[in-house]
């Protein structure tokens, strides 16, 4: 069900216009590209600046739980959501797989800031073994539209 607020259709549930685009990144990498003690980034969206957006959902992957669903767990390494560079709760310091890539992932829905840039990144703790691990990878989907309390409208 879409209702009309100030000339633009918007889902009465979560009010994001009709209208709205999505956003669907990725990427991937070796732990060797980790060094200990750093993080690096699996997959980034910036939004345009007087866009507004929405996390819907991400997803995680290693090639051990690819071959082994029960290796949910990545010891040493931790996975995190940014936004703007600061963590975005509760997604935090993940260690482990909570939204494998490939099965159908938990809906998040999480407001993002104006102009914000999101990020899903794993980092390494110092001393942490590789174990058998060859790849990382993140997915991040989301949606985004033009705010109109920054121009564009008459008032």
């Amino acid at each position: 069900m879409v209702t009309a607020v100030a000339d633009r259709v918007c889902c009465t549930i979560c009010g994001i216009p009709a209208d709205a685009e999505y956003f669907d990144v990725s990427g991937a990498r070796t732990p060797a590209e980790i060094p200990e003690g750093e993080q690096r980034v699996l997959a980034a969206f910036q939004l345009h600046p007087q866009y507004c957006g929405a996390l819907l959902s991400f997803a995680q992957f290693t090639d051990l739980y690819a071959r082994d669903n029960s290796q949910i767990q990545t010891p040493g390494f931790e996975w995190a959501i940014l936004q703007n560079g600061k963590p975005l709760f509760p997604y935090m310091r993940l260690e482990l797989i909570v939204n494998p890539w490939g099965m159908n992932n938990f809906c998040v829905t999480i407001r993002l800031d104006e102009n914000a840039r999101v990020e899903m990144v794993i980092r390494r703790r110092r001393g942490a073994e590789i174990n058998g691990l060859a790849l990382f990878a993140g997915r991040l989907v989301g949606r985004y539209w033009y705010n109109e309390t920054f121009g564009g409208r008459e008032r």
